[in-house]
């Protein structure tokens, strides 16, 4: 038979997932940065920003787990304690990491520009709305009822904890898109400020769009941001859409309040019969 049947999806964008810290609230995802720094301080270890930074998107135990294996974690860690990070050490953090995490998470719960109407337009347009994160249940339950004071309330949320596994494995986005009732993937659009947001997307086989400037590849807040000469936030701000085309991003966006002629693209695209 020289034909086959192939089955093309044609109809439009009915889920889109928004991730939480440096995409719909915390501009340039301070909150957790800050607490890894202090339990690698809390054990003598000094860490940099950027080293904490570098792994976000990831379950926060994973997280920790990959800062202590970056080579100069890692030397600094064996210098003070005398041993390499072990397993008992990753728990040991995670379990202070997590209250820490909640104490401080309101903090930086104020939604990110354009959030509550971009949203309310996405709505307009017959879309649900999703969520996940690499926090954990506590952290999400606390961020969902700060965003809900700022009139943000998505239609489904779920945490790395709450699946088998975090990104950039796919569980979350599909755990969406079962409470939602949403299928296939290509109805779905995941939008997010790390790589390993992308990656999640890409692994659920769903259309992705990448937050440069309000996210953790920029790394600062609005006053930070606004606080830049024209030429060094230009070179900051390219460095953070190439890293996120780079991880393989269909759209990259400087902010939330950005993704809606990229999701009008899309639909035009799945009209077409294109796939992610």
């Amino acid at each position: 038979m020289e034909f086959i049947y192939h089955r093309s999806y044609r109809g439009p964008v009915k889920l889109v997932i928004l991730d939480w810290a440096g995409t719909t609230m915390d501009y340039g995802c301070y909150a957790p940065a800050v607490v890894f720094i202090e339990v690698y301080r809390r054990r003598g270890v000094k860490i940099t920003m950027e080293q904490a930074r570098r792994p976000m998107g990831l379950h926060k135990r994973d997280h920790i787990r990959a800062i202590s294996r970056m080579e100069e974690v890692a030397e600094t860690w064996e210098k003070v304690h005398g041993r390499s990070v072990g397993d008992a050490d990753v728990e040991e953090m995670f379990s202070e990491f997590q209250p820490l995490q909640l104490n401080c998470l309101a903090d930086y719960a104020d939604l990110i520009p354009g959030t509550v109407e971009t949203v309310a337009a996405l709505r307009a347009r017959g879309m649900l709305i999703g969520s996940t994160t690499g926090y954990f249940t506590e952290a999400m339950e606390l961020l969902k009822a700060e965003a809900a004071k700022r009139g943000y309330v998505p239609d489904s949320s779920v945490c790395a904890t709450q699946v088998p596994a975090g990104r950039p494995f796919p569980w979350m986005v599909m755990q969406n898109m079962i409470h939602t009732g949403v299928y296939p993937p290509e109805a779905v659009v995941k939008v997010g400020d790390t790589k390993p947001d992308i990656g999640e997307g890409l692994n659920a086989g769903v259309w992705t769009i990448g937050v440069a400037k309000t996210g953790n590849e920029m790394g600062l807040n609005l006053e930070e941001i606004r606080a830049l000469d024209d030429a060094t936030l230009a070179r900051k701000l390219t460095r953070a859409r190439e890293a996120l085309a780079a991880s393989g991003a269909h759209y990259v966006v400087d902010s939330i309040a950005d993704i809606l002629p990229v999701v009008d693209d899309i639909n035009v695209r799945l009209a077409r019969g294109e796939r992610p």
